[in-house]
């Protein structure tokens, strides 16, 4: 995405022009709104439970009910057991649960916020059956362990709860036998999850009406053998996953034949399994995991002339680098979409230049065509500060202009957040509804790594919305060239910095010409310019 020479030069030359003493030149801008044009997915706005307050004032789009506990969700008895995250509590404290309560209350918040829900379905082989809270190792049964939950009262609902991690003394994990494991548990089936499928239908209606808007098969099953080791104490291999998403799939699409299907839900991009001994790359053509899920769920259309997942769908989490500091917070956004850029850390050594929304659609164009992509759990930085703010805003601007389809952030702000205010940006910037874009159009940085540029037109008013982030940390005066637009000459102008990490401020008019303009943008700033034609 370079800006071509004779371009940048007229640019430096009208910035040089315009700066007094103390400014610094920043790298030349240029948004096209007749080049690159596509549809933003509102989808990639996505959060999981988010702050209810922010959910409702940025209309917020798509909430996530996902996550390990899901993986165990029992709908009949509204709870699951939280596996290795905590002591593998199971139960939820009510004798009385209302089937699918948690669920339910989630998906009509999100209709009454004017969004709509992704709901996890379990496809592990057993499911919690507790009520009362209990756990999977207690050590009244299976005596000392490494640890023990510090927050558990000995004594609730009349049952022992001494919850165990499930290790003993010497860190050993306990192996439990079938009866053991039915304790706690019930065996998981495409046919007791299809009760669950019906009453979600029946209750909000179909995905092609007002209903589920996503169905994801399960959360991370690469990590069941960790996060789920009391159940699944083995690696998930090719043949297990594959087995069990059809199966679970094609119930669910049985049910309602509008539903969209999400999977495998996990981090593909950071290894490929070779799963079971027998059951690995060697054994599948030399593909990877993901690369295999793809190719048989395409088989399965084939077959069967019916398309059973919609979404190739990844969780990512950029890892910690050698000598971080907060700056690289906002640099390895680059590890979404560029082809140049190394984390540096072991994945980086190891992978080379990750590219994940562009690998994730060549793998999709090779092996699935037509599937859609999504990020369906991210995050990205500190909620309170103006970094974690900046790189979030940097980040939904990658997925706007790299054609993401769906994403979720988890670990969610508070609506008096710094990160708050990143979605704020593009779903509710002046407080009355208004939002970025939903039209992507051609916007070019000629440095992205200090200055990055995200354009949208608007479909209601055919304004449009321009995105420029700040990472520095000096004030920068740069050019934004306009093509194929002849601006208003006064231009609205919202900016979000670390002056108030509150609020978005409204700022006086931009005046702008026929090419466009030349303005200041604050040291770690995101300044949103809504632009309408003459």
């Amino acid at each position: 995405m370079r800006l071509v020479p004779r371009f940048i030069a007229i640019c430096i030359l009208a910035i040089a022009g315009s700066l007094t003493n103390g400014q610094t030149a920043g790298p030349a801008l240029l948004v096209d709104v007749a080049a690159e044009r596509h549809a933003i997915s509102s989808d990639i706005y996505g959060m999981a439970y988010p702050d209810p307050v922010l959910a409702k004032e940025i209309f917020l789009p798509l909430n996530r009910w996902g996550g390990d506990g899901t993986t165990r969700y029992n709908w009949k008895v509204d709870a699951t057991n939280a596996g290795d995250d905590w002591f593998f509590m199971a139960g939820s404290g009510n004798a009385h649960p209302t089937p699918s309560g948690g669920p339910d209350a989630l998906i009509a918040q999100c209709r009454a916020d004017g969004g709509r829900a992704l709901i996890t379905v379990p496809i592990i082989d057993f499911i919690n059956s507790a009520t009362a809270t209990d756990c999977t190792f207690p050590v009244s049964i299976f005596g000392p362990q490494q640890k023990v939950n510090p927050y558990v009262h000995p004594k609730i609902d009349g049952r022992t709860t001494d919850a165990g991690n499930g290790r003993t003394k010497d860190g050993k994990p306990i192996e439990l036998t079938k009866e053991q494991i039915l304790r706690v548990h019930v065996a998981n089936s495409p046919e007791f999850q299809r009760g669950w499928i019906e009453h979600l239908t029946q209750k909000f209606g179909t995905t092609a009406g007002e209903g589920v808007a996503i169905y994801e098969l399960d959360n991370e099953p690469g990590g069941w053998n960790n996060t789920h080791r009391d159940i699944h104490p083995g690696l998930t291999g090719h043949d297990e996953l594959v087995s069990r998403s059809i199966a679970y799939a094609a119930l669910i699409k049985s049910v309602d034949r509008t539903a969209m299907i999400a999977g495998p839900g996990d981090f593909v991009m950071h290894y490929q399994s070779d799963g079971k001994p027998g059951d690995g790359k060697k054994e599948h053509g030399g593909l990877g995991q993901g690369n295999y899920y793809l190719q048989q769920m395409h088989e399965y259309e084939k077959q069967h002339h019916q398309r059973i997942l919609d979404y190739f769908d990844e969780h990512y989490y950029p890892l910690d680098q050698e000598g971080q500091t907060a700056d690289t917070i906002l640099e390895c956004t680059r590890s979404l979409w560029d082809p140049t850029y190394k984390e540096k850390n072991w994945v980086g050594k190891w992978m080379g230049a990750k590219q994940i929304i562009p690998h994730l659609r060549s793998w999709v164009d090779q092996y699935y065509p037509g599937t859609k992509i999504s990020i369906s759990e991210y995050g990205w930085g500190d909620n309170k500060t103006i970094i974690g703010a900046l790189a979030q805003v940097d980040v939904l601007g990658i997925f706007a202009r790299e054609k993401l389809d769906m994403a979720c952030r988890w670990d969610c702000p508070r609506s008096g957040d710094a990160v708050a205010n990143s979605f704020r940006l593009y779903l509710n910037y002046d407080g009355k509804g208004s939002r970025f874009g939903d039209l992507w159009v051609k916007s070019v940085s000629a440095d992205q790594g200090r200055l990055s540029v995200y354009g949208a037109e608007r479909s209601t008013d055919h304004a449009l919305t321009v995105l420029v982030i700040n990472k520095s940390h000096a004030d920068l005066t740069s050019s934004l060239t306009l093509k194929h637009i002849e601006p208003d000459v006064a231009v609205k102008v919202f900016r979000y910095s670390a002056a108030d990490l509150k609020s978005i401020h409204a700022e006086t008019d931009q005046p702008a010409s026929a090419g466009g303009f030349v303005t200041k943008y604050p040291a770690q700033s995101a300044t949103l310019f809504v632009i309408w034609r003459r």
